[in-house]
């Protein structure tokens, strides 16, 4: 259950990344930069949390 919210931060944060790097969101680039990271960070955090529990997809 764990790394299925990994990979949706996951995503997340790729979609935070395009926007926030890409200049699409020229506007709204440093909080799409700030939720990159953040979400990025949960990314990481679920993942080692899932693989110490040994928890599959």
């Amino acid at each position: 259950m764990l790394l299925r919210w990994a990979i949706a931060f996951l995503i997340i944060a790729i979609i935070a990344a395009i926007f926030g790097f890409g200049g699409i969101a020229a506007g709204a680039a440093g909080i799409a930069q700030i939720l990159f990271y953040i979400f990025l960070a949960i990314f990481i955090i679920t993942l080692v949390v899932s693989l110490i529990q040994g928890r599959s997809i």
